[in-house]
């Protein structure tokens, strides 16, 4: 997109949510709801966005140069588990907003950009109770799009847990559920579980925009590229079809790009996360194909030589992490010690990080994910609404009288299936 695009003035004056507004009163950022990211992704067609996990302010920085050189549409999100309470990460559900608004700002991006607040897990009543305050507290701060994620707890807790929170969530915002924990080849979701959430939701007036599937891959650092299981998430997205809800795909990193390729063209998948791989990447470490961090003959990670952060930082982190016990899929815990040492570097070291991370995102959005020249689309849909708010892709279909909570119950009980091993929060 040329700079300010024609629609674009149109679209930042009625597209920005009123928190936005609010925060950001005098902003040229175009932050937008995640309900406006997927519907430019179904008007382009067998296309799906990067949610960049933006662990760093680096990251952020180099997925929004790409975003914008790609002329796409872009979520950029940070999970619970990484910037929630108790965070790993400097960027957090409070922050993020306001990293994206300057750098928007500083580098002239107009793509539209929406704030996720991903993975907001829930283990019990604890979790519930806590998350009537926050939930609030994070769209004051600014996300305009939410995961509640009550995966981890059986079928039935998972469908009132997301009932009970739905309330505290704006109905202008973007909404993703899930259904299993992402752990693998072992208890994958099925169609009937699927349906059972979506089913029981929209009967409650509740229209998620994104669903997330366990379809076979995991977070973090994949050995392989044998994870997503294609036709698995085509199946259950076929199940879901007059729900008209997208499916959010999770732990890209370890999954190779002719893979990711078949779940933008073959399924209805319009977000994929992606998180490991752009931390390993930005500070410097070689990376594959499936965007794993290549490692040498005694299982270290291979930095290349003048890139991401310098020499003497890197072994610094090295040293720090050998120090702490951490193995390969800790190095993720370096991101909040050492953020600040990251950003005290030479401009030229932060700019070639950033680069690193935008050349990535640049071909996964262009070369994998079909979101080349996306935000187009995105803006028509808000200029179109003449609003922020896109409303729901689809009206209350289910009968509330048959989604009690003790036919809840009743219907949970009859799905069975294997839950396999407890997964993870993790992206």
């Amino acid at each position: 997109m040329t700079a300010y695009a024609p629609d674009f003035e149109k679209a930042l004056a009625v597209g920005r949510p009123p928190n936005i507004v609010k925060l950001f009163p005098h902003s040229k950022a175009l932050i937008v709801s995640g309900k406006v990211i997927d519907r430019a992704m179904l008007a382009k067609g067998k296309a799906m966005t990067i949610a960049a996990n933006g662990r760093s302010s680096i990251v952020i920085r180099g997925a929004l140069q790409a975003a914008q050189r790609a002329n796409a549409a872009i979520i950029i999100e940070i999970a619970k588990s990484e910037g929630g309470a108790s965070s790993y990460c400097a960027t957090t559900f409070w922050n993020m907003a306001a990293q994206v608004d300057q750098i928007c700002n500083e580098l002239g991006i107009t793509v539209p950009v929406a704030i996720h607040a991903d993975h907001y897990g829930i283990k019990g009543a604890k979790d519930i109770l806590a998350a009537k305050t926050e939930i609030p507290s994070m769209f004051e701060a600014g996300i305009t799009s939410i995961a509640i994620d009550a995966s981890h707890l059986p079928d039935d807790q998972n469908l009132l847990a997301n009932i009970e929170l739905a309330p505290y969530v704006p109905g202008w915002a973007g909404l993703e559920t899930e259904v299993g924990e992402i752990k693998g080849k072992e208890g994958l979701s099925t169609p009937a579980e699927a349906l059972f959430l979506i089913q029981g939701m929209n009967a409650h007036g509740i229209f998620a925009d994104w669903i997330a599937l366990n379809n076979g891959t995991t977070h973090g650092i994949e050995a392989s590229d044998a994870g997503i299981q294609v036709e698995l998430t085509a199946e259950i997205h076929a199940a879901l079809k007059q729900y008209n809800v997208s499916g959010a795909q999770h732990g890209t990193s370890g999954n190779s790009s002719e893979r990711l390729r078949a779940i933008a063209s073959k399924t209805r998948t319009t977000k994929a996360n992606v998180a490991t791989a752009l931390q390993m990447i930005s500070w410097g470490l070689e990376v594959n194909d499936y965007g794993n961090a290549s490692m040498d003959a005694d299982k270290n990670f291979t930095k290349v030589r003048d890139a991401g952060v310098t020499e003497e930082l890197w072994a610094e982190m090295v040293a720090y992490a050998n120090g702490k016990g951490l193995k390969a899929g800790d190095y993720k815990k370096l991101n909040l010690p050492f953020e600040n040492k990251i950003v005290s570097q030479s401009a030229q070291i932060r700019e070639r990080m950033a680069k690193r991370v935008a050349d990535f995102v640049y071909t996964m959005l262009v070369d994998v994910f079909n979101a080349k020249d996306t935000a187009p689309l995105a803006i028509d849909a808000i200029v179109k609404a003449g609003s922020y708010d896109l409303g729901p892709k689809t009206k209350r279909i289910e009968n509330p009288a048959e989604w009690t909570a003790e036919k809840i119950k009743a219907r949970a009980a009859t799905l069975g299936g294997d839950k396999g091993p407890a997964g993870n929060f993790d992206d």
